[in-house]
């Protein structure tokens, strides 16, 4: 089970609570999968997920805003964020707008839905092309926080690896790159049970030098009630494209 979108699946139990940030959710979700796996360390890291967002304060039986969310989750003033990353895309990819995800997913305002972006194109953004509607994430997570949520677990650890007889991820690649960083990149089918539904997805981890961590999440889309359009035939990028995206300098800030 993936404790990130198990976790999302029960925001609605915690209404009414105090603001709960996202950075919060990734600590849950770490200190679920360390206790369920406490000799596991490369798998504890993998719930570094991109684009993983909670609804804070909403009352019970809030429910999705269904078609009129396409509209309402744009984000108007995003700083260019959205034009800056379609720089950084395949010309094809489609149109690009930056969105968010708890707004989609559960009806947040606005002040709900704030984050605080560590990355220059840290993100949630739609992409739509052939009638159906992806979603590419951006997150970094400094090497403090990162430390933080796992201690001394090695954020470069091989993720590639199975653990507890569990399957090897599909189409699992790590890349030990000439100056230190470590890319993983691998598919996940999303078949999790949970709510919101999602498609198949995309997902890479670069791993920094000095611990942070970079986490793209490439995505059909959403097959729950709170979709903007249908799911798209094939995530955003290709694994060549997300490999590329990842790897490109203006996903991490200026030394």
């Amino acid at each position: 089970m993936n404790d990130v979108h198990e976790l999302l699946g029960r925001v609605a139990e915690n209404a009414g609570q105090p603001v709960i940030s996202t950075q919060a959710v990734y600590a849950r979700a770490a200190r679920v999968r360390l206790r369920r796996r406490v000799t596991v360390s490369a798998a504890a890291l993998a719930v570094v997920a991109a684009g993983v967002v909670t609804v804070p304060g909403l009352a019970a039986g809030a429910k999705p805003q269904g078609s009129s969310v396409a509209a309402s989750a744009e984000i108007e003033k995003d700083g260019g964020r959205s034009e800056q990353l379609v720089e950084l895309l395949p010309k094809d990819v489609g149109s690009v707008e930056q969105v968010s995800l708890a707004v989609i997913i559960k009806n947040a305002t606005p002040e709900q839905a704030e984050e605080h972006p560590v990355g220059p194109l840290d993100g949630q953004y739609s992409v739509r092309r052939g009638g159906g509607v992806g979603y590419l994430t951006v997150d970094l997570r400094d090497a403090e926080s990162i430390r933080k949520k796992f201690g001394s677990i090695d954020p470069a650890g091989d993720l590639c690896k199975p653990v507890n007889g569990e399957p090897r991820r599909a189409d699992c690649v790590r890349e030990e790159l000439p100056d230190g960083r470590v890319l993983t990149t691998w598919s996940d089918p999303m078949k999790y049970g949970s709510m919101p539904l999602w498609g198949p997805e995309l997902v890479g981890r670069l791993t920094l030098k000095d611990g942070a961590v970079l986490a793209v999440r490439d995505s059909t889309g959403l097959k729950s009630e709170q979709a903007q359009g249908p799911l798209l035939k094939t995530p955003p990028l290709t694994l060549a494209q997300l490999r590329t995206l990842m790897l490109s300098p203006e996903l991490l800030p200026k030394k």
